[in-house]
């Protein structure tokens, strides 16, 4: 078995799974799961790797060495790498997801069903920038202000546009709200730069916004603050302890200075403001280095005490609850709160799912949906897999087309915006006709490197191969093996509130938003273990399912399964099976599954059959797990955040 994982453990990984304990803490995730799970099967192989799955060390010669890959990663750039990968292989894939009480497992062999990109996934939730900016109702925009304008204007990229420094509308006048306000100046008081910031985004730019009465006709008028009308003009904050290390991001916190222990309380409004005042402080004389490429981290704990007061103090000022730390920092980093029975069950489905495939069982296989309350009786809902989507660009080859204003339009915009970010390509290759016009990769030579350096600063229609109205772009990933035909289209205009990249990729899937969701400003993607947009509600599948029968062109998977098929490892020698095997896991689920793959028992000495849901906790949490002794050796690889397992089986 092969593990690989790039993250270390953390105290709230602990009460979602069964391999790690307190002391693990700080270690990585891989090589104290191969210690755990060689203490109760010691006679098996097992190889930890504390790498990242997207390295190009894991490429498809590496994946072609394993019967099934069996995936539990944390974020949709990940999985939608490893699902490209192991198409190209010719590898069958078991996905799975958690969220809460929610989960599902999916099973995709290639060619036969659906494969992970087939349909849309859930975006990451977003809101127009105006209530972010203007006039927000809610905590979370009060977090996204905070997170992803202040924080990032403070400490991130000085040079990004950024609405938050207004400019003052007489500039002559007030020289104190002019563009560099932000800046600190030379030999300014730390403590005096703190409070400058401070009344000018919760004092100054508040009355400005209330300048405009016809915003506030049907809305309640906030509150500019000012920290003059919070804190005295000498009252100081905690006293800095000298000998702190700055490496130390624990040790580094606003809360340890003011001695504020616990992060579940709400602190009031002179507290936060306290709390922000110190963390800019610390940033400045701790981590001043770090400055100007900072990005929020959720288990950066000074960041995290600086969004939450900063937060508070922007929804005291427009009449919004306050939270406590905990709860700011769920909502800041998209958590959602794993849950240790979920990931038994998902986990024991994983298994089920891996047997089937292992078997070459591919009529019984099953995409398995966990509900948190009974949908037709039942709290597992397993549905029948789905064909290929012919319209998907990664498994049909279906073209893609973009409409974009060729003339006004920056090759660079294409290629981070479309290529990398839409397409989720991390090497990509562009050509249109048989010219090349980027690549990317180490091997690259300097002149190489600059030729495509200078193609990236011109419009499409100015490019060596123009690129216009009419034309085709091959777009390829060197180390996915996937390469995609975009048509090009020319317009004229777009809207710059619902399309705000200037270009509009037509054939390219991604799931529809709710009303909120309509800009650019995003409450970023779910870094916890549990990969909180990951896990489909059953109503997807219920709609999903409705869609596939009412399409009389459409066979289901029993009907591809008794066509002209040989499975993946079938044609092989089975006595050469004997080798390591990717089996890909989710973190969250790791010691549940892990268990189950790696302890013996003749349960199911046959055929694997579905058990109850509440079987299956009970089975995992006990601690038994069963390999059929009928099952020939084989080898799987797991995945988990990063975090790959080999085994022999």
């Amino acid at each position: 078995m092969l593990k690989i994982d790039m993250d270390t453990i953390e105290v709230s990984n602990l009460n979602r799974q069964f391999l790690f304990r307190q002391s693990h803490v700080g270690q990585s995730k891989a090589k104290v799961a191969r210690d755990a799970v060689l203490k109760f099967r010691p006679h098996i192989s097992i190889t930890a790797h504390h790498a990242n799955i997207k390295s190009s060390e894991f490429d498809v010669d590496f994946f072609q060495k394993f019967d099934v890959v069996l995936n539990g990663l944390d974020n949709l750039d990940a999985r939608r790498h490893v699902n490209r990968i192991r198409l190209a292989a010719g590898v069958p894939l078991v996905e799975s997801g958690t969220t809460g009480f929610l989960g599902q497992v999916a099973v995709h062999v290639k060619d036969r069903t659906e494969c992970y990109e087939c349909y849309p996934k859930p975006a990451p939730k977003s809101y127009p920038v105006c209530t972010i900016t203007s006039t927000p109702s809610k905590f979370v925009h009060c977090i996204v202000w905070a997170k992803d304008l202040l924080f990032a204007k403070l400490f991130g990229d000085k040079n990004q546009e950024n609405d938050l420094n207004v400019r003052s509308s007489d500039g002559a006048s007030s020289s104190e709200h002019t563009a560099d306000i932000f800046e600190r100046r030379n030999d300014e008081d730390i403590d005096c730069y703190g409070r400058r910031i401070y009344d000018h985004v919760f004092g100054y730019n508040i009355e400005l916004a209330l300048s405009n009465d016809e915003t506030w006709k049907n809305r309640t008028r906030p509150k500019p603050i000012y920290s003059s009308d919070v804190l005295s003009d000498n009252q100081q904050n905690g006293n800095l302890d000298k000998n702190c290390s700055s490496s130390d991001l624990v040790l580094v916190s606003a809360m340890a200075t003011l001695g504020l222990k616990n992060p579940q309380d709400v602190w009031n409004l002179a507290e936060n403001s306290k709390v922000l005042l110190e963390a800019v402080k610390l940033f400045f004389l701790k981590r001043q280095k770090e400055i100007g490429s900072l990005t929020f981290d959720k288990d950066d704990q000074l960041a995290v005490e600086f969004v939450t007061a900063a937060a508070n103090i922007r929804a005291a000022s427009f009449g919004i609850p306050l939270h406590s730390l905990f709860e700011a920092k769920g909502i800041a980093g998209n958590i959602v709160h794993a849950v240790a029975t979920t990931n038994a069950v998902v986990a024991g489905l994983i298994v089920i799912e891996a047997f089937k495939l292992l078997n070459e069982d591919l009529v019984n296989v099953r995409m398995t949906f966990c509900n948190e309350h009974p949908k037709r009786k039942m709290l597992l809902m397993p549905v029948e897999p789905f064909e290929p989507n012919e319209t998907c660009f990664v498994c049909s080859k279906t073209p893609l087309t973009l409409e974009v204003n060729a003339p006004h339009t920056k090759f660079r915009d294409f290629i981070e915006k479309i290529v990398r970010e839409k397409l989720g390509m991390s090497l990509p290759t562009v050509m249109q006709g048989n010219f090349l016009l980027y690549e990317d990769g180490d091997d690259l030579d300097e002149d190489e490197r600059r030729n495509y350096e200078a193609n990236l600063e011109k419009v499409l229609s100015k490019l060596p191969s123009p690129v216009t109205g009419g034309t085709s772009m091959l777009v390829g990933d060197l180390n996915q093996k996937l390469s995609c035909e975009i048509n090009i289209k020319q317009r004229e205009e777009f809207d710059e509130e619902k399309e705000p990249d200037g270009m509009v990729l037509i054939g390219w899937l991604q799931a529809p938003t709710d009303t909120e969701n309509k800009a650019s400003v995003q409450n970023g993607e779910s870094t916890s273990g549990t990969g909180a947009n990951q896990a489909m509600p059953s109503e997807i599948a219920e709609a999903k399912e409705a869609e596939v029968n009412a399409a009389s062109k459409k066979r289901n998977f029993s009907e591809l399964s008794n066509s002209s098929f040989s499975h993946p490892s079938s044609g092989k020698d089975k006595s050469s099976k004997n080798k390591e095997t990717p089996c890909i896991g989710r973190s969250s689920a790791t010691g549940c599954w892990i268990n189950l793959l790696c302890m013996n028992s003749d349960i199911f000495s046959s055929k694997i059959k579905p058990v109850h849901g509440i079987r299956l906790i009970l089975v995992i949490m006990l601690g038994f797990a069963f390999i059929p002794s009928s099952l020939s050796p084989c080898s799987i690889l797991c995945h988990c955040g990063g975090f790959n397992c080999v085994r022999n089986m």
